[in-house]
């Protein structure tokens, strides 16, 4: 069932219908149910690969389907306001199946009173599919003339800068940024501007809930604060203690940044604080950093369960030209400009060195010259106050792949997660090869556990029972000296507790013929990449 007051659509029904696309109440899919089709094909499998979703199917489901209301019981009984200020809604796309964005498009009209909606703007960053030019823009100027507007980016941006081109043509006092693969739940736009009104340097995140993309079922998701790895990879995590405290389920959460597809902000103060980085490429960091940046330089950033919108995970992006290199570059930049000393944590997580660590991040002067007119505070500050789940590692004193004299193309590996023993593999600088030295003399190997949402990276240790070094849990260790360790680049490394140094034998019995023991001493040097500071090592 549609919202009161909303832009009226059913009277154009039929114009969808000639693209092969339904529209109207009724059919596959209704409710958020999953639906399948008794023809998949070629033309199915071929769509997947293409969009990431089904796309097919998407083509026979409504594009005014309803969903189910996840929204907290206490959410459907508030009043607002009626003088709330108007919202211009953003979708970016590049190369999305069309009946995706327009069920987008759809949703939005569907589930926004018209007074609230001021515009939609559609952002094409330069797609390549041929019917998301005349189609599109034969579409809705047909069904809502005066309503969308669509924005062609004459080259491939990225999400980041077309997010921007989408604030510049922007014209309503408050702006949504949406993915163009999303569904809205009913009353999604008040309590969002609500609280937007109610104090302009809050960014609003909808709590999202889940569009399969296979089926199309819609799913709750519960409710969470959006949280980040050291690596600047965005995730759900546990709402802090206080919002649990509360016991009330459509509250706020606290969230230290967010997860990225969709947002609502005034856009005078989005523009004041400096918008996204535009130095920034593609995606990816850009939204951990945008909450550092809110929080540091005066503002908040929280979900909002009564705010829902449902986002369709793909199983392939967009931007496949290796993001991985995008986020590692977006979230040293990100890590320069709004860190402080803990940027080498973001070093740390990517396993590359703090100095010519080979990815050119570009000039960040004028990000840094943002923060410093925007008076922000220190990275210590938002850690205590806005994200104390992070685990710090300040005393960690050298990191990176470490290589034996014995065999210099194989690293220390944490090998299996379930095995408890760490091995040597071929040298790739990933995360199972990160060691750390910590001044304490605690040697750790594997992925940083970045949050207390996360199991640690365990320690080697040298229990005396054999000559096989283990790992693990830190805090597990029956006797803490076992697990101390002296480390001298170029020199052993050796048990502070057996006084057995960890070398290489060979064995024909191990993986690539060599096998790492504890034993006496026989002269081996290690080395390790990177040094942070000096210390006992």
């Amino acid at each position: 069932m549609l919202d009161s007051g909303i832009h009226s659509c059913f009277p154009f029904l039929g114009l969808a219908k000639p693209m092969g696309l339904v529209e109207g109440p009724g059919g596959l899919g209704q409710g958020g149910m999953a639906a399948t089709l008794r023809d998949d094909s070629h033309e199915s499998e071929t769509k997947y690969e293409e969009y990431g979703y089904n796309a097919q199917l998407s083509d026979r489901i409504s594009l005014d389907r309803s969903i189910p209301d996840y929204r907290p019981k206490k959410c459907k009984h508030m009043a607002y306001s009626e003088d709330l200020p108007q919202i211009s809604v953003v979708f970016i796309f590049v190369n999305e199946a069309l009946s995706v964005i327009l069920r987008s498009v759809h949703s939005v009209v569907n589930h926004t009173p018209s007074h609230l909606l001021k515009e939609i703007i559609l952002v094409d960053d330069n797609s390549d599919n041929v019917e998301l030019k005349f189609n599109l823009d034969q579409y809705v100027n047909k069904r809502y003339p005066g309503l969308v507007k669509i924005v062609r980016n004459t080259k491939r941006e990225g999400l980041i800068r077309a997010r921007i081109q989408g604030w510049k043509a922007a014209t309503s006092p408050i702006v949504g940024f949406f993915d163009a693969h999303v569904e809205f739940n009913t009353g999604w736009a008040e309590p969002a501007l609500t609280r937007i009104k109610e104090d302009r340097r809050r960014i609003i995140l909808p709590a999202i809930d889940n569009i399969k993309y296979n089926t199309f079922e819609v799913q709750q998701y519960a409710n969470a604060a959006h949280g980040y790895n050291w690596g600047l990879w965005c995730m759900y995590i546990i709402p802090p203690q206080d919002w649990l405290d509360r016991g009330d389920e459509s509250a706020p959460i606290r969230t230290p940044a967010m997860i990225g597809c969709s947002f609502v902000v005034d856009r005078e103060y989005f523009g004041d604080i400096g918008l996204l980085d535009p130095g920034m490429e593609v995606y990816g960091g850009e939204n951990i950093e945008l909450g550092m940046r809110v929080w540091q330089c005066g503002g908040s950033m929280e979900v909002l369960p009564c705010s829902r919108v449902a986002h369709i995970e793909r199983t392939k992006k967009p931007y496949n030209n290796d993001i991985d290199y995008y986020a590692k570059r977006n979230a040293l930049r990100a890590a320069e400009v709004w860190m402080d000393d803990f940027k080498s944590h973001v070093y740390m997580a990517w396993n590359i060195p703090m100095t010519n660590p080979g990815v050119d991040f570009g000039d960040v002067s004028e990000r840094l010259a943002l923060r410093q007119r925007l008076q922000c505070r220190s990275f210590k500050w938002y850690l205590e106050n806005v994200y104390p789940e992070m685990r710090i590692y300040n005393n960690t004193i050298t990191y990176g792949e470490v290589r034996n004299s014995k065999a210099s193309g194989y690293c220390l590996d944490q090998g299996a997660e379930d095995d408890d023993r760490a091995i040597l593999y071929p040298c790739h600088g990933m995360s199972s090869q990160l060691v750390r030295y910590s001044a304490e003399g605690l040697l750790q190997l594997g992925p940083l556990g970045s949050t207390a949402f996360l199991p640690d990276s365990k320690c080697l240790i040298d229990d005396g029972k054999g000559r096989t070094p283990t790992l693990k849990k830190c805090e597990d260790v029956f006797r803490p000296a076992q697990r101390l360790w002296d480390f001298t680049q170029n020199g052993p490394i050796v048990s502070r507790d057996t006084g057995r140094c960890l070398e290489v034998e060979m064995s024909k019995e191990a993986n690539f013929g060599l096998r790492l023991v504890v034993q006496r001493c026989s002269g081996q040097k290690w080395m390790i990449r990177n040094w942070i500071k000096h210390g006992r090592h």
